[in-house]
Parts: structure tokens; C-alpha cells; sequence
């Protein structure tokens, strides 16, 4: 098997679930009644996460190192994995803290959607420039 495809393969859902995660947060500050929506961007988030920290480690472990120009955007592109995973970690970690606490609806919950946005930029960016390398450069991984 060969495992430069780990993280093409695992790639797919830290993007999709963070960003559909953090969309069900957002719908759910509009709809406070509806808890169903908090609850799925919680395990979306946290899925999500889980996701950005087997795709960091595939592409740490698993992809070639490149030179010249896709050696500088693959760093790029790093950077902003690392963003998000670090984000999402202490995102994830805190809001399950509050829920243990019982405090969803303190001032934290602000602090965590904020980093649940910043995560979710930053897994998007990421995500455009892992498909500059893979589409414009040319790199199969």
C-alpha cells in the first residue's frame, strides 16, 4: 500500500466538518431555542478536529518534501494546518470544559465561536493552497 496517499485521503474532513460544524454554531445562535443545532456543530467541531490532527499528521509523516517554489507553498500550506489544529484543540477542549461545567451560555462561548471561525478560515486557506499544490503545480502526493 502505498502511503503517500494517507493525506489526500484524510484531507476531506476537517474541511468539511469544521466548516459545516461552525455553519450549524452560527444558525444556532439565531435559533437558541433549537438546541439540536448547538449539539451537531459540538460533535461536528469535534469530529472536525480529530480530522485536523490526523490530516496534520499524515501530511507530516506521509507526503514527500518538495523544493523551490511547491517546497515554499507546501510550507505555507503546513502553517495553516497547524493554525488550525492548534485553534481547533483549544476550541474543542474548552467548549467541552463549559459543557462539563454546565456554563454553555457564558462569555467563553463567544471566545470558542471566535476560535471556531478563526479554525474554520484557516482550514479553508489551507485547503485552497494544499489544491494549488496538488492542481497548479502539478504535485501528486
Amino acid at each position: 500500500m502505498d502511503t503517500n496517499h494517507f493525506h489526500p485521503m484524510m484531507v476531506h474532513f476537517p474541511i468539511a466538518l469544521l466548516i459545516i460544524g461552525f455553519l450549524f454554531d452560527i444558525v444556532g445562535v439565531f435559533f437558541r431555542k433549537e438546541k439540536c443545532l448547538s449539539k451537531t456543530g459540538l460533535y461536528l467541531m469535534v469530529i472536525g478536529t480529530v480530522g485536523s490532527i490526523a490530516a496534520y499528521l499524515t501530511g507530516e509523516y506521509f507526503t514527500k518534501e518538495l523544493t523551490g517554489i511547491a517546497g515554499e507553498l507546501k510550507e505555507e500550506h503546513e502553517l495553516y494546518a497547524k493554525i488550525t489544529m492548534y485553534t481547533m484543540i483549544i476550541a474543542s477542549t474548552l467548549r467541552i470544559w463549559l459543557l462539563v461545567l454546565k456554563k454553555t451560555e457564558s462569555f467563553w462561548k463567544w471566545i470558542i465561536l471566535l476560535l471556531y471561525f478563526v479554525g474554520t478560515i484557516t482550514v479553508g486557506y489551507a485547503g485552497f493552497l494544499g489544491g494549488k499544490l496538488v492542481y497548479n503545480i502539478m504535485i501528486i502526493f
